[in-house]
């Protein structure tokens, strides 16, 4: 997290409709939204995304909870307040913010995978439960779980917006199954005025075991449970965690 901004959300952040659309994450919404709604109930509950980036997983939310959205890059939450226009948007790290006010449930999506140590994880966690009314809920589903072996994936699309063409390659694997980081690499084959421009670069991703994840709800107030999230097609076990503030 520490270092120079990653291009995807950054100098090449105009892309980001041909990498991502809120139909990319339509399937997956309705896990996030079943989590929230069977702890929560009925009514228009307010919560708070953490690492919201451009907002698509968030779109599929608001028509049942008011929401509220942070995110480290201005320039991802333009994205989020074009998808998100009711959704109030501040510039945050999810590890240090603090807005003065609770929530009934803090989700966070795969931006938790930025967090690449165990201090970086507790620092977030502590900041979810800082949020949460008490018996409030924590839902997060972190990608990857080293529990599991990391067996290398790959994923592409071909999309095209208002003149620009971008062919985007995805691929995730783990050099050094010995530390909590996997590289995400990631290629943009770039299209426009009759150009070709080939860029690249490697996003960190943290990975931790269940028992680092239990250890740090455990230390920030939380009971949590580990329910399915079926939603990858590579084998790997999907799961998501929904913790509660005690």
């Amino acid at each position: 997290m520490d270092q120079p901004p990653y291009l995807l959300y950054d100098k090449l952040s105009d892309l980001w409709p041909l990498v991502s659309s809120p139909e990319d994450y339509a399937f997956e919404a309705q896990f996030w939204k079943k989590a929230l709604r069977d702890r929560l109930g009925p009514g228009r509950h307010h919560i708070l995304e953490l690492g919201v980036g451009g907002g698509d997983n968030l779109s599929h939310l608001t028509s049942d909870f008011q929401a509220t959205a942070v995110d480290l890059s201005d320039k991802m939450l333009a994205h989020s307040r074009q998808r998100n226009p009711d959704v109030e948007h501040i510039v945050g790290d999810m590890r240090t913010v603090r807005l003065g006010r609770r929530f009934d449930a803090v989700i966070i999506h795969d931006a938790i995978g930025y967090m690449l140590t165990r201090a970086d994880l507790q620092s977030t966690i502590d900041t979810a439960a800082s949020h949460l009314n008490r018996g409030g809920i924590f839902v997060t589903a972190p990608e990857w779980l080293s529990d599991f072996p990391v067996k290398p994936t790959t994923w592409h699309c071909n999309r095209s917006l208002n003149g620009t063409e971008l062919t985007f390659v995805q691929h995730e694997y783990d050099p050094n199954p010995s530390d909590t980081t996997l590289d995400c690499l990631m290629i943009y084959v770039i299209r426009r005025d009759g150009k070709v421009e080939v860029l690249h670069e490697t996003h960190l991703i943290g990975i931790f075991s269940k028992k680092i994840w239990e250890e740090c709800l455990r230390q920030a107030g939380f009971r949590y449970e580990w329910i399915p999230h079926p939603i990858y097609h590579d084998g790997r076990e999907g799961l998501m965690i929904v913790a509660t503030l005690e």
